[in-house]
């Protein structure tokens, strides 16, 4: 191959176009799964504090599935969820760094980290406030 189509030396740039393409796929993929995380908990969060003024009959309270319940479990499916995502794009961008040293750091990784206490306050708000 000429000179020119290498990168400082190291790897040709098709193959390290190719390589940034496969990052910005993992970082939309987690942007995704942020969007639908950040759905989910502050639906979950609406449901609960909106239906939470509706529910003050004895009767309501003796149900399985009240708005409470529902609400915590929609803030936890969007928590979860988010963890394992985050927990996969960690993995895959690990054995990506190895390949491809010189990528940078994923921003969307701050920002899942952030929607992940953001759901967490909510869910243990939801949790302890009876």
């Amino acid at each position: 191959m000429p000179d020119e189509e290498k990168t400082a030396g190291q790897m040709p740039i098709n193959t390290e176009l190719a390589y940034e393409r496969t990052v910005l796929a993992h970082e939309r993929t987690l942007m995704a799964w942020v969007r639908t995380a950040t759905s989910m908990i502050s639906f979950g969060f609406t449901i609960y504090k909106f239906f939470e003024e509706l529910t003050k009959s004895p009767q309501a309270h003796a149900k399985i599935f009240t708005p409470r319940i529902v609400g915590m479990l929609m803030i936890l499916f969007g928590f979860i969820g988010l963890l394992l995502a985050q927990i996969q794009h960690r993995i895959a961008l690990k054995k990506l760094k190895q390949h491809y040293p010189a990528m940078q750091r994923s921003i969307s990784s701050a920002l899942a980290f952030l929607i992940l206490l953001y759901g967490l306050i909510l869910f243990l708000g939801a949790l302890f406030r009876q």
